[in-house]
């Protein structure tokens, strides 16, 4: 089958960061299925993985968390899914990826594909969208169904992947979102996602949220850097909560915490699948759930910009496009 990988761990301007490869057609085992896949999508994470590095694979590297695709065949114990069936998925980051013609998914973090999507809108959602969901559900504990309707929610880093498709389910839950952005086109694309309020995170947020008419917010999301985090200390409310998806090594004071009684949460979507939680399952739920939102009209998918095929020189360009840390949305490739 082809497939796009690397041996080695090159700045992306190098033709060798990505290759062109034919590797051994996958079978599947257990509750595993077999993808035909249509389109992938690039994430920051995506990008960390293949960041510059003195190592050498012995055999190519393929990376990819982001597919929709078509079930070419089933383990034995798969229940979820048979062959024909469309679907969608952000797979497991302790495994071969989908920047392969075919791929090995475990069913119980797969979802079916939303029906009025092609592949490539939908393959933009995914790992961000299990991201944000869990961030704001799992995390959070904000009810997915309206209960907490009427609260805050700062999305700070709004204009990316997570925050596009997270600001669409928090106003699907009746949140008033805050969301932030640094640019004009960015700032217009949240506004067409829904945000109530868009305020500049290179400049005094607090001011610009006390501006709005709120001295804290109920919840906030930090789904660009935590240099934003003492920013976030101040702005969230007594006993509110804090989740942050980004690796730091900067330091977190936890005073203002403590003294408000405030919560911390980290998210990291591959959790679930990296040490098989008994849980797992909740991820076919939810991509599940929010393919009925699609359906439904209430959700759109952040797709901003499809390459094809899906080779290495596209593959380059789409890491390219993500590593500028300007993409709106979701770079998505598509087609062998």
């Amino acid at each position: 089958m082809k497939a796009v990988g690397f041996t080695h761990y090159l700045p992306i301007e190098n033709e060798s960061a990505f290759l062109d490869l034919n590797v051994e057609k996958p079978l599947p085992e257990g509750r595993d299925i077999l993808v035909n896949v249509k389109a992938v999508a690039v994430n920051p994470v995506d990008t960390k993985v293949r960041a510059p590095k003195d190592k050498v694979e012995e055999a190519p590297r393929i990376i990819g968390y982001d597919a929709s695709g078509v079930v070419e065949a089933v383990g034995p114990d798969v229940t979820l899914f048979k062959p024909g069936d469309e679907v969608y998925y952000a797979g497991d980051i302790t495994r071969s990826g989908t920047n392969a013609e075919f791929h090995l998914v475990d069913e119980r973090i797969v979802g079916r594909k939303p029906a009025s999507l092609s592949h490539a809108e939908a393959a933009a959602l995914p790992l961000t969208t299990i991201t944000a969901y869990e961030a704001f559900f799992d995390r959070l504990r904000i009810d997915r169904d309206g209960a907490d309707a009427g609260q805050s929610l700062l999305i700070i880093g709004a204009g990316g992947g997570v925050g596009s498709i997270g600001i669409q389910l928090a106003k699907q839950a009746g949140l008033t979102v805050i969301a932030t952005a640094s640019r004009s086109e960015t700032s217009d694309w949240v506004k067409s996602l829904g945000a109530d309020h868009v305020v500049n995170h290179r400049e005094d947020m607090v001011a610009q949220v006390q501006a709005i008419g709120l001295k804290h917010v109920d919840h906030i999301a930090i789904f660009n850097d935590m240099r934003h985090w003492d920013t976030a200390v101040e702005l969230i409310r007594p006993q509110g909560g804090i989740v942050s998806i980004d690796d730091t090594d900067l330091p977190m004071p936890m005073g203002g915490m403590k003294t408000k009684a405030a919560s911390f949460h980290w998210e990291f979507m591959f959790a679930r699948s990296m040490h098989q939680t008994p849980d797992m399952i909740e991820q076919h739920h939810l991509l599940s759930y929010v393919a009925g939102q699609i359906d439904a009209g209430n959700i759109k998918t952040t797709v901003s910009e499809v390459l094809s095929p899906i080779n290495a020189a596209n593959m380059r360009e789409a890491h390219r496009l993500v590593e500028t840390g300007q993409a709106k949305g979701k770079i998505v490739v598509e087609g062998f």
